[in-house]
C-alpha cells in the first residue's frame, strides 16, 4: 500500500479548489455589461440581416450607412467574407447575442452558474473576438471598406470577451497569477480600452489620406 504525503494546503490553492466546486454569479456591473453589449450586437446583426435582404432582393439598394468610398457597408456585406460559414454572417450574431442578453438577464436576476458554464461562455467570446478580428483584417486590407454596424458589433464583442475573462480569472476559473488578478479586479476595463482603441488606431492609419483629405 502506498501512502501520499500531503502537506498544507495554500489559500491560492483551497480557492481554486472552491472556485471549480462552486457555483459563480456575476456582479450587476458584468451582467449590465452583457445585457447592453449584447443588445448592440444583435441591433447590428439585425441591421445588417435586413438590409442584406433588402440587397438581394434589389441589387440596386444602397444601405443606409454606405456614405462614402470608405464607409461603405454594402461593400462589406456583398463580399465573399460575408458568408464565409455559408450564410450570412449576422445570422451567426442574431443567435450568439441573444445568448449573451440572456445570460445577462440571469445574472440580474440572480443565478449562478458553474465552472463549466463560464467556461464555456468564455471560449464562445473567444471565439467571437477571434471572428471579429479577422472580419477586422479583411475589412481593412482585403474588402478596403468599412461598415459602421460591423464595427458596432466588433467593440461590443472585445468589451463582452474581456469582461468575461477578467470575470474568471477574478474568481480563480481560468488559472493565473494573484497580480494579474488583481490587476484586473482594480483595472478591469483597461484591456478593453486598449483593444478597441488598437483597431481604431489602425483604422485610422489605414484610411489616412481619405480622413484628412
Amino acid at each position: 500500500m502506498t501512502i501520499l504525503a500531503t502537506g498544507p494546503v495554500s489559500a491560492e490553492e483551497k480557492g481554486r479548489r472552491r472556485a471549480v466546486k462552486e457555483n459563480v454569479g456575476g456582479g450587476r456591473a458584468l451582467a449590465w455589461l452583457l445585457v447592453v453589449t449584447g443588445a448592440a450586437g444583435l441591433l447590428a446583426a439585425w441591421v445588417i440581416t435586413i438590409d442584406k435582404i433588402k440587397l438581394a432582393e434589389d441589387p440596386g439598394f444602397t444601405p443606409g450607412c454606405s456614405l462614402n468610398p470608405v464607409v461603405s457597408c454594402g461593400s462589406v456585406m456583398e463580399s465573399d467574407q460575408a458568408t464565409v460559414f455559408g450564410f450570412p454572417n449576422p445570422m451567426l450574431g442574431l443567435a450568439t447575442y441573444s445568448v449573451v442578453i440572456g445570460v445577462g438577464m440571469a445574472l440580474l436576476a440572480g443565478a449562478r452558474f458553474g465552472r463549466a458554464y463560464w467556461l464555456g461562455l468564455n471560449a464562445g467570446c473567444a471565439f467571437g473576438v477571434g471572428f471579429c478580428t479577422w472580419l477586422q483584417y479583411q475589412s481593412l486590407y482585403e474588402i478596403n471598406a468599412l461598415c459602421l454596424w460591423c464595427s458596432l458589433a466588433w467593440v461590443a464583442t472585445i468589451f463582452m470577451f474581456w469582461s468575461v475573462t477578467a470575470h474568471n480569472v477574478r474568481h480563480r476559473l481560468l488559472p493565473a497569477p494573484a497580480w494579474l488578478r488583481g490587476f484586473l479586479d482594480e483595472f478591469g476595463w483597461v484591456p478593453p480600452v486598449l483593444h478597441t482603441g488598437v483597431i481604431g488606431m489602425l483604422i485610422l492609419t489605414r484610411w489616412w489620406d481619405f480622413w484628412t483629405s
